[in-house]
């Protein structure tokens, strides 16, 4: 199981003051509102930081962080990612599923037949639509719905599904 939770990517800095225009990568923006403590992920290593303001501009978050004040503080953050622990990741509802704990998972027909591993999950809107890169090098699309994913065991790493008609033709 993941630890770490990527909910945006930096994009630039905002002004002098050591603001940043955020990407986010998450389902729900406004989850940087009651954002407390997350993690800048450098390639120097994980720099822990807290929250100081948060505010919206078009699909942006521009975030300000304590203990940074000025753009050259800031600046060396840009494209670098930010991680929140699980511990301070959104709660999870009823029959809903942090999609970095699925992927990687084995896929298992209804019968028990290994077909290949979770490789990523599309978000459509309608419904969710599993990835799955199959033994014999194939791709195949599944939706997530309740008559095709019959079980999702994340902790065993295993998603049993049934494959409707035509889904594997050629």
């Amino acid at each position: 199981m993941e630890t770490m939770f990527r909910i945006g990517v930096i994009a630039s800095t905002h002004g002098l003051k050591g603001e940043v225009k955020v990407f986010p990568t998450t389902d729900d923006p406004k989850r940087f509102e009651t954002l407390k403590e997350c993690v800048i992920r450098t390639k120097q290593g994980d720099v822990a930081v807290e929250k100081n303001t948060c505010r919206y501009f078009k699909n942006m978050v521009i975030l300000s962080f304590k203990g940074y004040t000025d753009i050259n503080q800031i600046e060396k953050y840009k494209g670098c990612e930010i991680y929140v622990t699980r511990e301070n990741a959104v709660a999870l509802e009823e029959n809903e599923y942090y999609i970095a704990d699925a992927i990687g998972a084995s896929v298992l027909d209804e019968h028990g037949k290994t077909l290949g591993v979770l490789q990523d999950v599309l978000q459509t809107g309608a419904n969710d639509v599993f990835v799955v890169a199959m033994t014999d090098g194939k791709e195949l699309l599944l939706p997530v719905i309740p008559d095709c994913v019959l079980d999702m065991d994340l902790e065993q790493e295993k998603i049993v599904v049934r494959l409707m008609k035509g889904m594997l033709d050629e």
